[in-house]
Formats: C-alpha cells, structure tokens, sequence
C-alpha cells in the first residue's frame, strides 16, 4: 500500500487536497511529487521541493528538487525511492516555506 500523509500533531494522519503523489511504477517505488499549495496560489515563479529519506525526524540523503511548472501545479521530477518513506516539504525562490507548520509531508510504502 502507498500513503501521502502529514503529521498533525501527535501522530493523526489528515489528507491534503493540494499535494498529491503520483506513482509511475506499479509497486510505488517511482513518484512525482505534485504541489499546488500556498506557495503556488501566492504566485511564486519558482517552488522547489526538499526532500529526504528515512524517519520524520532523521532525514537523510536531502536534496532540493526545483519542481516544473504544470496545468496540475507544480511537479517533481520522478523520485526513484530507496527506502520505504519520502519526507519532503516545499520552498519558493524568495525562501518562503510550506513545510506543514513545521511537520513536512511524507509519501510511505508499506506491504
């Protein structure tokens, strides 16, 4: 099973209607990343996407990711994952943030 989740507080899971995950293989472990947020509605001309592997709180391998422009809202190139959980979270070319009140988003892949 694949899940897009973020964190809310201490451990719910909510849905968000403006990020989605969109995998390109059948067993997940290829994904774009879509975001259409706060940044997108505020007009940045630039969003980038930082994300790493591992624990929420332990990520590893971080990279920012400068996402393309689409009719769906801004997307990530495809991310191959090696390791079971994607943290990520979204930063326009001014530095501004979205990162879920501090929380990020996590895309996970569990059998």
């Amino acid at each position: 099973m694949i899940y897009l989740k973020s964190h809310n507080g201490e451990g719910d899971y909510v849905s968000w209607s403006h990020i989605k995950a969109d995998p390109t293989s059948s067993d997940g472990k290829n994904v774009k990343i879509i975001y259409d947020g706060l940044l997108s509605k505020s007009g940045a001309d630039q969003v980038f996407m930082r994300a790493g592997f591992g624990t929420r709180r332990g990520w590893q391998s971080t990279y920012d990711h400068p996402l393309k422009k689409s009719d769906r809202g801004w997307e990530s190139p495809v991310l191959h994952m090696n390791d079971d959980q994607l943290n990520f979270c979204f930063k326009d070319s001014a530095s501004n943030w979205d990162n879920n009140n501090g929380e990020n988003w996590t895309y996970v892949i569990k059998d």
